[in-house]
């Protein structure tokens, strides 16, 4: 059996990285809400991508504002562009890996839309290349990111960092912070 110490030193990190989150990040976060809620109720959609990790968020994210988080209401546009296959494996054949999600932004995007970048690093290429198609077609862009915001940070109009340079607890935070979004768009929208 793993030594108890060691799980609870991870447990304690984890919860570490939050309450640093809990006093550098509430105000950028309420941003964020506001700006998902604004793009909701104006009948904007949420296009969401990331990579590895940062996809399996995307697509949790997408999952929760279509279906529902805690109560059920009607269902939000929110897209995972990490999920088509066909289109993923096509313009990555085609074009590269670094423009997949560029030229879903492009296809799917429409003025009034928001895209939502998810990067532990701040680097992801194709995350960069898809915040500033987003931003030449005038849709709104929100970066979560690690303590390093890096050019999506600097491509995105609202910026969440977590105050971290380690992927595990980054990513932790990233999944509390999407909890803490769909939460806030609920209440706000159909309470």
């Amino acid at each position: 059996m793993p030594d108890g110490s060691d799980i609870r030193k991870q447990l304690e990190a984890s919860a570490r990285v939050k309450m640093r989150l809990a006093g550098s990040s509430v105000n950028s976060i309420g941003e964020a809400a506001d700006l998902l809620i604004q793009t909701l109720k104006s009948d904007g959609k949420v296009l969401i991508c990331g990579n590895g990790g940062s996809a399996a968020d995307s697509q949790h994210f997408a999952a929760e504002l279509a279906g529902r988080f805690l109560i059920n209401r009607s269902a939000l546009p929110a897209v995972a562009l990490t999920t088509d296959t066909s289109i993923l494996t096509a313009v990555g054949n085609d074009f590269g890996f670094d423009v997949v999600f560029q030229r879903q932004v492009e296809a799917l995007g429409q003025k009034g839309d928001l895209l939502f970048c998810i990067s532990t690093s701040g680097r992801s290429r194709n995350v960069l290349l898809a915040a500033e198609k987003a931003r030449e077609m005038d849709l709104s862009v929100i970066a979560l990111v690690g303590q390093e915001p890096g050019p999506i940070g600097q491509a995105a109009d609202i910026v969440i960092t977590i105050p971290s340079r380690d992927t595990p607890r980054i990513q932790e935070a990233h999944i509390t912070v999407i909890h803490i979004l769909c939460d806030l768009v609920e209440r706000a929208l159909f309470s």
